[in-house]
Formats: structure tokens, sequence, C-alpha cells
């Protein structure tokens, strides 16, 4: 089932989520139903507080970072992308190192809008898959940025909060134009400043 996500300016986006157990309810079903929404929104990443629930999950799907285009050069930062696909649970980065690379981010949160965002090339995190096994991982260049930014979204942070003062600022009409649902958007959204 597509879900409708939540756009920017709801409370549950700035919120720390949860971490949930073993007996969540419908754990299988709501995986699937946000995969088959990160994928009709065509994302790489969506974190549980985009769709309304507070809760410490996010799934990612890196295999639109391994395409190419005819005659396109290989891009180190994508390799492995392709088979990059992955549930976490309860997620805690236990390191982040290297040096901080620009690249221009969106958000199905925040359509319409992308900025470049500095991240760290590599993240060690530790996390539950769908199956409730325990691992330790550490990732670099796409993959380490995809899982960055959607582990922002359980920590009550967004993409936006990494920009300068300036750049909020001049961002900050559009910004409220989103909340109100006033955007162009072809994935269903649920706006919370928008008129009933």
């Amino acid at each position: 089932m597509i879900l409708p996500i939540v756009a920017y300016g709801d409370p549950v986006l700035k919120k720390e989520a949860v971490e949930i157990d073993k007996d969540y309810p419908n754990l299988k079903e709501l995986i699937d139903n946000m995969f088959e929404t990160m994928y009709q929104a065509q994302g790489v990443g969506l974190a549980a507080p985009q769709i309304g629930k507070s809760i410490r999950l996010f799934i990612v799907d890196g295999s639109p970072f391994a395409e190419k285009e005819e005659g396109e050069e290989d891009d180190p930062m994508a390799e492995g992308m392709e088979n990059f696909k992955k549930v976490f649970i309860n997620p805690i980065i236990e390191e982040e190192k290297g040096e901080e690379w620009g690249f221009t981010e969106g958000c199905l949160s925040i359509p319409k809008i992308r900025e470049e965002v500095f991240r760290h090339e590599t993240v060690t995190i530790s996390y539950y898959d769908e199956n409730w096994e325990l691992h330790e991982d550490t990732f670099d260049g796409y993959a380490a940025r995809i899982i960055q930014h959607e582990y922002d979204h359980v920590e009550g942070i967004l993409f936006t909060d990494h920009l300068s003062p300036l750049k909020k600022k001049l961002l900050q009409k559009r910004l409220i134009n989103i909340s109100k649902g006033d955007v162009a958007v072809d994935y269903r959204m649920r706006f919370p400043a928008k008129k009933r």
C-alpha cells in the first residue's frame, strides 16, 4: 500500500524517534509499504517519520546510483550500489570519518528543493535488519551519504538543517509553501498547514 509522505513543517519530522522491538505491530507489512511508497515516489531512502511514524526505522535502495548513461565513466562512489537495498531498525551510527564532501541532496518530504550538503565519506552503523539480526557495517560513498541522510530523519533532523542561516532564509518562503501544499508533486503527500 502506498502511504502519504509527510511534508516539511509536520512536527513528526523534528522529533527524535523511539526504538521498537520485535513485537511492533505489522512491522513486515509496514516495511513492504515503505518500499512501495519509496519506489512510487522515486526515492532512494525513506524513514518512518516521513510516513508519520516516530520510530527508529528506515529503508534504502541505492540502485538508481548504479545506473549509468551511455558513455558515462564509472563513478567510484557508486560501487556496489546496484545491491544496496537494506532495512535499518534501531540504527546507531557508531562512527563517521573521512573528509566531508558536498553533494546536492533532496528529500521526499521537501519536494522541489535540492541543496548541497556536506557529509562524512565513511560511516559505521549498527542496526537490526528485518529478520532482527544485529549487524555492524561500514559504508562509504553514496551508501554512507544515503544512510546519514535517513539516519538524520530518525534523529529529527532534515537536510535543510545542515544549510547556512543565509541559505535557509532564502528558502524560507518555498518551505512554507511546501507545508501549505503549494507545490506540485506526483506522489501522495500529507501537508501540515494545508487549509481543509
